[in-house]
């Protein structure tokens, strides 16, 4: 089974994807899709949407899972990424991909057990996890092969 793995966001998004055979997760590919912050918000919502949609005919992954927005601290953030986040779930509907949703405190409890850990937490999860310590250096990224890691221990 192969999950897409994805961290929304306005000016970044993370992916990674992940073979799951044998309750064994291996990292297939990862990275990230970078909008320029002075374009316009619908080219960069069409760029993210392009993107999204390269990746998923590349990979063809069986499910999706993606970071739901529940509890957002900065204001000016929210909406942008609401918007990126709706491309992408519109892009993984058109492509009948089933769609799995998890906040970050059950990607964190589910990794570490503990809702509330912290990033470095997390990475060290990551990589017991795909046995490797050859993660990617962007944080969105390992935010999104936690969230395929997550979505593992849910199948």
């Amino acid at each position: 089974m192969k999950i897409l793995g994805i961290d929304p966001g306005m000016a970044i998004v993370g992916y990674g994807v992940l073979e799951y055979e044998n309750a064994t997760p291996a990292l297939l590919s990862s990275g990230s899709i970078r909008t320029n912050k002075t374009s316009r918000e619908s080219a960069r919502l069409l760029e993210i949407y392009n993107d999204m949609e390269l990746i998923v005919n590349k990979f063809q992954p069986d499910a999706a899972a993606i970071e739901k927005l529940f509890f957002f601290r900065n204001r000016t953030t929210v909406m942008p990424v609401a918007h990126a986040r709706g491309v992408i779930l519109t892009v993984l509907e058109k492509f009948n991909i089933p769609i799995f949703e998890y906040t970050p405190m059950e990607v964190k409890q589910v990794l570490t057990g503990y809702g509330r850990a912290d990033k470095k937490e997390v990475e060290k999860m990551v990589k017991l996890s795909l046995s490797t310590d050859n993660l990617p250096k962007l944080d969105d990224t390992i935010d999104a092969i936690a969230i395929a890691i997550c979505h593992t221990r849910n199948v």
